[in-house]
């Protein structure tokens, strides 16, 4: 299936380790949508919490008011409910709970016209961890520079 990237979380895979990923739907507003497909959405502040009552949110994403919106626009950076299932929220949870990680969003794309986001279970990396992934990338370049040249 082919999917269109909307937007991209680029920092996140540097700050964190991400160990899985899930597709998620998104509860959104008319003018958020038509924004959203112009690409005016910032991921890099946001991320993902699920609260009490078994509910998982999209927190701090910017979606810019859409410039034909009038007074139907949305805020910028309202709460916004994710459509998973209840037994994917519920391990979730408990993954958070134990184990101490993080729910980041990484991407925002469209699949079959629908607005879908894809969140990632990740830890935070240390300093040394963020050092050798970018010892490792340049290692990697020069073998590819080097192979090119023969």
């Amino acid at each position: 299936m082919s999917h269109k990237t909307l937007a991209n979380n680029r920092r996140v895979r540097h700050e964190y380790m991400i160990l899985k990923t899930l597709e998620a739907g998104i509860e959104l507003r008319g003018t958020e949508v038509k924004s959203i497909r112009e690409g005016m959405i910032n991921l890099s502040e946001s991320y993902c919490k699920i609260d009490d009552r078994m509910q998982a949110f999209l927190l701090n994403a910017h979606i810019s008011h859409y410039h034909f919106g009038n007074r139907h626009n949305h805020d910028p950076l309202r709460k916004r409910k994710l459509l998973l299932h209840r037994h994917e929220i519920k391990r979730l949870y408990g993954q958070l709970k134990q184990q101490g990680l993080t729910l980041i969003p990484l991407k925002i794309y469209l699949k079959q016209g629908l607005i879908k986001l894809e969140i990632g279970l990740g830890k935070g990396k240390k300093l040394h961890d963020k050092r050798d992934t970018m010892k490792r990338r340049e290692a990697q370049r020069e073998v590819e520079r080097s192979l090119k040249e023969k």
